[in-house]
């Protein structure tokens, strides 16, 4: 289809993005696809929702309060949590228990949906991929439903039938999910979409002068997640007690407690220190850095990946978090830090030997996707297109035939 042709033909479609707050990643991709719609297709309307805004309490607690509870406080259970949940049998009496509370309890999700009436949603979370797959399925809804991965790892509960696509985050994933059943013409490699202004260059020495750093001087980012999880003043303090001449910016996100911990800490060692709260300008902070210290959470990882910098990733969350390390680290954008004494002989290292520094620079550009977000709309949006279209061209039909079974099932 001739450029001019599509994007006439996409004038005032609506794209719904449905995301959930379990832990920050999912909004934040979610929030990529809308900005870069925001910045690249103006006549397409782009609405972003929490899901669970829509959900009974008992279930927002479940699917946020319990999740951030048990990542944070026993992370061991957490692992077993996730290994059962991705190995139980999809139609056993657990899942089909979970469907019907999920049915009961998002009435008001669904409602909102139909009185939206997108021409497509993507979900940033498995969650309402299983709701909206149920309502397709029951004939509620006839719009396409697009799924947008956020790890480096496949989870199958992100897996459901009536699904239009799927977009991965790397080959593997893919790989994975034609293993899972799902159709290859319907698995698309983007990535994990970021925000615009992590694809654009930005000013080293403007942005470190913001922070009251030296351009010159090589600099960590120390981060963890939204939640500011990790000890981060212990791991900064740890930081800061090797010798060099380098900076360090502590990315505490909104865990005001770290955040003052930091400013105290950041007293004992004036001008190598910058602690931050939350943000909402990382790529900045990242455009002063040579090197993140960093929970291998899968937004964070392609934020990284898409800036080009090289990472030392310690206390992932079992299971997603440890599969995105182990690609981080097969890949050679990544060394991995099991405890404090590990991450301090890392950092001596890498500052030691610049030249293996240097060659995870590499690693990680090449593994960036930075227009990962413009892909997801070029993919959904030209789906949208051709199953629109009152009247296509005769070598068109097979195309416009082939989607629609795709969207559709």
């Amino acid at each position: 289809m001739r450029q001019g042709d599509f994007q006439q033909g996409i004038a005032g479609k609506k794209i719904l993005l449905l995301s959930i707050p379990a832990g920050a990643g999912h909004t934040r991709v979610a929030e990529a696809i809308r900005s870069r719609a925001a910045a690249d297709y103006g006549d397409v309307k782009v609405i972003h929702l929490d899901a669970m805004a829509f959900a009974a309490p008992r279930l927002r607690k479940v699917y946020t309060d319990f999740y951030l509870l048990l990542i944070g406080r026993a992370p061991g259970l957490w692992r077993h949590v996730y290994r059962l949940t991705d190995e139980a049998n999809p139609d056993g009496w657990f899942n089909r228990l979970r469907r019907w509370v999920e049915r009961r309890d998002c009435r008001l999700l669904a409602d909102e949906i139909a009185a939206l009436a997108p021409d497509a949603v993507v979900c940033t979370h498995f969650q309402p991929v299983e709701i909206l797959s149920q309502q397709i399925a029951a004939g509620k809804l006839a719009c396409p439903v697009w799924v947008q991965v956020t790890d480096f790892d496949l989870h199958r509960m992100w897996i459901h039938p009536h699904v239009a696509g799927y977009f991965a985050a790397n080959d593997e994933v893919a790989f994975r999910m034609r293993k899972q059943g799902i159709p290859a013409q319907a698995v698309h490699v983007a990535g994990i979409p970021t925000m615009p202004a992590f694809s654009q260059a930005h000013d080293r020495e403007e942005c470190a002068r913001e922070l009251g750093l030296d351009p010159a001087l090589t600099t960590l980012l120390l981060m963890g997640g939204g939640a500011g999880l990790g000890g981060l003043s212990r791991v900064a303090e740890k930081l800061l007690s090797i010798p060099g001449d380098f900076q360090l910016i502590a990315l505490a996100g909104k865990n005001a407690a770290e955040l003052a911990a930091l400013q105290r800490l950041a007293v004992r060692y004036p001008g190598r220190l910058a602690p931050q709260g939350f943000t909402d300008r990382v790529e900045r902070l990242m455009a002063c850095a040579d090197l993140v210290v960093t929970k291998p959470g899968g937004a964070t990882s392609a934020e990284c990946l898409a800036m080009g910098l090289p990472m030392i990733v310690n206390a992932p969350i079992p299971g997603q978090e440890e599969h995105n390390a182990n690609y981080l680290l097969e890949q050679g954008a990544a060394l991995k830090a099991s405890d404090l004494s590990t991450l301090e002989y890392r950092v001596r290292h890498l500052l030691a030997h610049p030249e293996q520094l240097q060659a995870m620079v590499a690693r990680a550009r090449a593994l960036g996707r930075p227009h990962a977000a413009m892909q997801v709309l070029e993919t959904v949006l030209g789906q949208s297109e051709l199953q629109c279209q009152p009247q296509c061209e005769p070598q068109c039909e097979p195309q416009c035939e082939h989607q629609c079974e795709v969207a559709y099932g």
